[in-house]
């Protein structure tokens, strides 16, 4: 077979499986990084090469590794540049003498503890020709590095780039950042010279192409920016421009004696940071390397990766002592530093764990130094378990140290200390947040069509009579893991767009009083459903109300996202499907004597106390005649406590028919809202979502709204009605 085709067959197996295992490490709540790793790995003689070494032979003789090492340096170089694009100072604005401190700290302990685990590991694993002050020196920076690019992402999936701990671990990871690398460049000079003396002159070269590239080479970028200025795009020669300057950048530094990646990183860290012209390069770069360049360095990693060199119990306790000294080292410098610093016990134990994320710079580091021999291909598999230990242990102790829970009450300081709730803006002052007051949650997915849903949302909730508040959620998903999209500075631009757009909506709303009770909750999400169901909760949501999207897979209405958050939701919920109609002066609720129609029934009543002109009819169906004195209870009792001038725009009509939806269709051709149940009498049964057709739904000929009873003992009219008039369930 010829080595073209190969290397492309080899590229189809590695993107392809990298995407798969990457998306399953992504279930897991791990970064997409981890998984496109692992793939990498499997694909080496670790997994394949053990239990089919015919075929990973034939799939990866030893003539087509050059070729993948040339595709996996290109995608490095150009990985590194956009590490640089987004190292922005902003980051490094706030607590800026704790960050250095801690920073310094978390790199000064490991790489101290790894200096004296070299006076273990050299004699053992290494050789002669290998000075012990290159192996001490990579075997620190391997353990010092903190990954910026996937802490960067995991602060941004948890909502804590708005926080105190967020802003301090963004601060302190582009320090440890800077440091590492120095640290390591100084690493590669000294193992090219063989000697800390020799290696003087490649670091004061370095040093002076560092000093031109920040002076004279950012002083000719910064003119790029301004001609971005004025034609607010990129042309096909401009970027070419960088690429050829990123790729010359990287020689330079290559023939200066350190590392080929330098002189990218070092490109990307002094470009302009204009946010527009910076989003421009990512995107047009990003999608490219991310997904065809770096998984092929992945699986160039995974081939050189051999866990069963680890044959003997005592090199698993080598391997242990690595992955401990790593976790130990940085847990431990970056906790006491920061307590020294005066930051308080839970939010340093935090930061201790997200300094300890390596992932994907820690395998840059360790092939490295595998490429220069510095590095046994042993101790090379030992760094890679380290770095995927540390990297996939970050978000679950994380979350066991720093709960989302105490994420929420963070932001909450970094807004103006507000009391307890999680609102983004301040409610009215005579809305205080105790548990009388009624609140609505809103998953808003386009502010600019769903003004109808936000509107309900205040007429159900009303203001004349008790404390609302109605909270617009909006949650901007993120589903990969390392695209600029998601760096936490992208992440705050994109929330404060999704805000101003908000805001419109909101200032939209007529009349002009109506719209102190909207205080909208903005966040970045991985799931959802998931993460409205969590908001909910925290948030004591009294109802959530979300309006209807089609399923791209499904033609069940009440499926996809909406029957998500129908299923696990700790709130009553009510589905609303609008049919444009913005008048809300005649209601229909279809009646069943259950408890999903006791909450349409429920809103229904908050609409007439809210709105003066609001008239209801109730249409009790079924196959033989009913009398009155079949009605439930609680819907009597609720009937002869209402105030008359309630009671008197409620007509209640009893229907014959032996097909309920059809009668309820034909009634709602009259009426403006249609409020009904999630029960199987109008096809549209809660627990299956799916098994019942939504014939109702799909038949409307007025708005509907679609409701499900969560818990079966709270009231939506417990301080509209006296309190012996709330149901008794």
């Amino acid at each position: 077979m010829q080595t073209v085709v190969l290397v492309l067959i080899q590229v189809l197996i590695v993107i392809g499986l990298s995407r798969l295992v990457g998306l399953g490490f992504r279930l897991l709540k791990q970064p997409l990084v981890i998984g496109e790793i692992v793939a990498g790995i499997m694909l080496g003689p670790s997994l394949l090469g053990l239990v089919a070494p015919g075929i990973a032979a034939t799939l990866f003789p030893v003539e087509t590794i050059p070729f993948l090492n040339v595709l996996s340096q290109v995608g490095l170089i150009f990985f590194m540049f956009l590490i640089g694009l987004e190292l922005d100072p902003k980051y490094v604005k706030g607590n800026l003498d704790i960050a250095i401190l801690t920073s310094n700290v978390s790199i000064l302990v490991p790489f101290s503890l790894a200096s004296l685990l070299s006076l273990w590991l050299y004699p053992l694993l290494s050789n002669s020709s290998v000075s012990f002050s290159a192996f001490a020196l990579f075997l620190g920076a391997a353990m010092s590095i903190t990954a910026f690019p996937v802490l960067a992402r995991i602060i941004t999936e948890n909502n804590l780039q708005g926080t105190r701990l967020g802003t301090l671990a963004l601060t302190c990871a582009a320090v440890d950042d800077v440091t590492a690398w120095c640290l390591l460049a100084l690493a590669i000079a000294v193992t090219r010279s063989n000697s800390m003396i020799e290696a003087v002159p490649t670091i004061i070269e370095a040093l002076i192409y560092i000093a031109l590239m920040v002076t004279l080479g950012r002083s000719f970028l910064q003119r790029l920016a301004t001609h971005y200025d004025r034609k607010n795009r990129l042309s096909q020669i401009e970027l070419a421009g960088i690429y050829m300057a990123v790729v010359a950048s990287a020689l330079i530094t290559e023939l200066i004696g350190i590392h080929l990646i330098f002189g990218a990183f070092l490109l990307g860290a002094i470009m302009p940071k204009h946010p527009a012209m910076t989003r421009e390069i990512a995107e047009k770069t990003e999608d490219f390397v991310l997904i065809f360049l770096l998984p092929i360095f992945f699986a160039y990693s995974g081939l050189r990766t051999e866990i069963g060199l680890l044959n003997r119990a005592e090199l698993w306790l080598l391997c242990a002592a690595v992955v401990a000294v790593a976790i130990v080292g940085k847990y431990a410098g970056t906790y006491v530093a920061a307590r020294v610093s005066g930051i308080n016990k839970r939010e340093a134990s935090a930061l201790g764990w997200l300094m300890n994320t390596r992932g994907l710079t820690e395998l840059i580091v360790l092939n490295i130094g595998l490429s220069l021999g510095v590095i046994s291909p042993l101790l090379f598999t030992m760094l890679v378990i380290m770095a995927l230990v540390t990297t996939f242990m970050t978000s679950p102790l994380l979350e066991w140290t720093y709960p989302k829970r105490l994420i929420q009450l963070d932001v909450l300081e970094s807004i103006d200390e507000q009391p307890e709730g999680i609102v983004e803006s301040k409610p009215p002052a005579n809305s205080s947040l105790s548990t009388q007051n009624y609140r609505i949650l809103v998953p808003v997915a386009n502010p600019r069509t769903q003004k109808g849903l936000l509107q309900l949302a205040v007429a159900i909730a009303g203001m004349r009579l008790e404390s609302t508040v109605v909270h617009p959620l909006s949650l901007i998903e993120l589903e990969e893991d390392y695209l600029f999209q998601s760096t936490p500075l992208e992440a705050n631009r994109l929330i404060q767009e999704r805000r101003q757009r908000l805001e419109e909506l909101i200032q939209s709303l007529e009349p002009p009083a109506i719209r102190q009770l909207v205080h909208p909750i903005i966040r970045i999400s991985q799931d959802v459903a998931k993460e409205t169901a969590e908001i909910a909760l925290l948030d004591r949501t009294d109802l959530i109300l979300v309006g209807w999207h089609r399923p791209a897979f499904s033609t069940n209405r009440l499926g996809g996202r909406v029957g998500q958050i129908l299923t696990i939701a700790p709130a009553d919920v009510a589905v609303f499907v609008d049919r444009g109609k913005e008048r809300l002066e005649n209601l229909l609720v279809p009646y069943s004597t259950n408890i999903h129609d006791d909450l349409a029934l429920e809103i229904a009543l908050r609409l007439l106390f809210n709105r003066d002109t609001c008239c209801l009819t109730v249409l009790q169906v079924a196959e033989n005649e009913l009398s009155q004195n079949e009605l439930s209870h609680e819907f009597r009792s609720v009937l002869e406590r209402l105030p008359k001038s309630i009671r008197d725009r409620i007509d209640i009509i009893f229907v014959d028919a032996i097909e309920p939806i059809e009668a309820v269709v034909t009634a709602s051709e009259t009426v403006d809202l249609t409020i009904a149940g999630t029960s199987r009498a109008w096809g549209i049964e809660r627990q299956t979502l799916g098994r019942y057709t939504d014939l109702l739904a799909t038949e409307c000929r007025s708005s509907l709204l679609i409701t499900r009873r969560y818990n079966q003992v709270t009231s939506h009219l417990s301080s509209l009605l006296e309190p012996e008039t709330i149901y008794d369930r």
